[in-house]
């Protein structure tokens, strides 16, 4: 059952159905009778812990539910649905990842569209093994062409110590290189609003070395936007699927202070904005969407000012799920149609 004391808002009746918000929109995935939006919570910071970084992510489901929850629907044709929380109170990662793709998987096979809330970036293995879990059974072309579009301060790339299940905030994205090259699947990521005073030489190299599509926090301007544009349609052009994760750090501490470490120079988020909208709209051409699955992370409510952080949070969820409300539009060599 959903929590009523997080979906809250205002009642606008003599509206009607036009007045309607989020709070009132949203179902327990219980009651699901057709598809929809399934939101997600990772309750988990034990990942940002890992990484030596600031605890309290496992606080962001709740805060972002309470802040989408009144603002308005303008999603027509769509139907949401919350899924409830997965947490991580034994200080076992791997088996919080594990039941989060479990979660992830089924919502795909249910013909459901998952935005998971996060949580530490930990989150984006958890979520990228749901996924892969649903394509390994060979519904597209084997091995599948998936790509991960990453809108982070950060490359997350490092190696997890030891093994795959001493994973952290810090390393979803090398275990995910780890895992395609494991089942000899190629490895597409693309990495926007990496800060290169916060990534060592080392990850530079890394991210090189993997083929990385890396673009700097430096370049990404209004001004830029039909480059950076051009550039992501022709990465996502011949994908099968696509995976989008948005660490808070990638925007300016200024509009985003409750996350783990603050950016300094970060991203304009009306720039990122565009970038999601032409993510979310990009089909094949059989005209199927090829965004498939979405996650937030690394919101920290515990040092967030006045909810700053949580309502750009949900104004994500918003964009993306008012996104998917709208046609897809077609790839063709690099160019949205």
């Amino acid at each position: 059952m959903i929590d009523k004391h997080l979906w809250q808002g205002r009642i606008d009746d003599e509206d009607g159905e036009l007045g309607l918000r989020f709070h009132q929109k949203v179902q327990s995935i219980e009651e699901a009778e057709t598809t929809g939006v399934m939101l997600i919570g990772y309750a988990c910071d034990e990942g940002v812990m890992r990484n030596k970084g600031r605890i309290g992510a496992k606080n962001a489901p709740s805060a972002i539910r309470k802040m989408l929850a009144n603002l308005p629907w303008h999603h027509n044709n769509l139907n949401l649905f919350d899924a409830g929380d997965i947490s991580c109170h034994d200080n076992n990662l791997a088996h919080a990842q594990e039941r989060l793709a479990a979660l992830v998987q089924n919502a795909l096979v249910n013909h459901h569209f998952p935005v998971v809330l996060g949580g530490g970036h930990d989150v984006a293995w958890g979520s990228f093994q749901g996924l892969a879990n649903h394509y390994a059974k060979g519904e597209i072309r084997t091995p599948p062409r998936i790509g991960i579009i990453n809108f982070d301060a950060h490359f997350d790339l490092r190696t997890p110590s030891g093994s795959s299940l001493n994973g952290s905030s810090g390393t979803p994205f090398s275990q995910i290189a780890e895992y395609c090259q494991t089942h000899a699947w190629p490895f597409h990521y693309a990495c926007i609003g990496v800060s290169r005073a916060s990534n060592t030489h080392a990850l530079f190299n890394k991210a090189e070395t993997l083929n990385v599509l890396t673009i700097e926090d430096i370049a990404c301007q209004p001004d830029h936007f039909s480059e950076i544009s051009e550039t992501l349609a022709a990465f996502m052009a011949d994908l099968d699927a696509l995976y989008l994760t948005i660490d808070l750090d990638v925007f300016p501490a200024s509009i985003a202070p409750g996350v783990s470490a603050p950016a300094t120079h970060g991203v304009d988020y009306a720039l990122v904005e565009r970038l999601i909208r032409l993510i979310c709209n990009a089909s094949d051409e059989h005209g199927n969407r090829k965004l498939k699955l979405a996650d937030i992370a690394e919101l920290n409510p515990l040092f967030d000012i006045d909810n700053h952080t949580a309502r750009l949070a949900a104004r994500l969820v918003w964009t993306i799920t008012r996104s998917l409300s709208e046609p897809p539009r077609h790839i063709a060599k690099g160019v949205m149609r």
